[in-house]
């Protein structure tokens, strides 16, 4: 049995059904292994230039934000921003310091925005100095950055994620079904 983890971007970006557990905590059960996410920071935030440009809002704009902390088996493994409009997401549970049941994905459905279509861009980079400490980087180590925007039935925005995890040890793998 290979100890290589090769992980979807789908089960991620649906809604979980009632009741369920997020995305992150169900794939790391399946492989016997411990979840975990810290909530750093939610609330209104000015996005960062390329959030902005994603959801075509100008800079210093503000934006609801959620920022966290990901790990597997107490280890830190990813810091994840995500983004919504407030025009969605102020007043709701993605605006406040805890965690949604189901994941936030779960909870845009429940207030009537699911995603039809979803683009990622994969870079990669040297780290911040934050970065590096929040993953345990040493100096010469990069990181993957995977922007992922979930956009809805109208071709609008709805969810823009910027990913930044250590490069090492990433298998990035894509499926894609190509329209006639």
């Amino acid at each position: 049995m290979s100890d290589e983890w090769v992980s979807a971007s789908a089960p991620y970006v649906a809604p979980r059904h009632a009741g369920a557990s997020d995305a992150w905590t169900e794939e790391a059960s399946t492989r016997g292994r411990k979840a975990g996410q810290k909530l750093t920071f939610a609330g209104e935030a000015a996005p960062p230039p390329e959030v902005a440009k994603a959801f075509g809002i100008h800079e210093g704009a503000t934006l609801i934000a959620r920022k966290r902390l990901i790990t597997l088996d107490n280890e830190p493994i990813e810091l994840t921003d995500s983004y919504y409009l407030p025009a969605i997401a102020a007043g709701t549970a993605l605006a406040e310091t805890q965690k949604i049941k189901g994941g936030a994905v779960s909870l845009l459905a429940v207030l009537g925005h699911t995603a039809v279509q979803v683009h990622e861009d994969v870079t990669a980079r040297m780290p911040s100095e934050e970065e590096r400490e929040a993953l345990r980087l040493g100096d010469r180590d990069p990181v993957l950055i995977l922007r992922r925007v979930a956009i809805d039935t109208e071709g609008a925005p709805i969810q823009v994620d910027l990913m930044t995890m250590p490069a090492s040890g990433r298998h990035l793998n894509y499926e894609m079904q190509v329209r006639r």
